[in-house]
């Protein structure tokens, strides 16, 4: 039997309202998100959206996490494109090599039991 142990999140962003500072400018918020910029640009790995009950609704893995995870905000064939608004937490696992980011989403799916994931279901 093959173990297989889920990263813990290098970054969590949650939905939160930006409180401004003396010339600090406005961070546009994209449902209600607005620490997209927290997110590595140029790192890959895999991503997990979560409901305010800390409910397990898409995992998603990319070769680049911040252009992929704002996509399925803004694009419309997005799984989540009707659920965008139920998101409240994203969880960020960087995982450079292509065949862990594969094998972790996967398994997230799977043992989690992710709600809006549609595509690589076994259970």
């Amino acid at each position: 039997m093959i173990k297989i142990n889920i990263p813990n999140p290098d970054i969590t962003i949650t939905q939160r309202k930006q409180i401004p500072k003396e010339s600090e400018p406005e961070i546009k918020s994209v449902y209600g998100f607005i620490d997209f910029h927290l997110i590595p640009r140029d790192k890959g790995g895999i991503f997990l959206f979560f409901d305010k009950n800390d409910e397990l609704l898409f995992v998603g893995k990319a070769r680049k996490l911040r252009q992929r995870i704002k996509k399925h905000f803004e694009d419309t064939v997005s799984p989540i494109k009707n659920h965008r608004d139920q998101v409240h937490k994203i969880d960020i696992c960087i995982v450079e090599d292509p065949m862990e980011r594969e094998i972790y989403e996967t398994y997230a799916i799977n043992k989690l039991k992710s709600k809006y994931n549609v595509e690589k279901v076994f259970y």
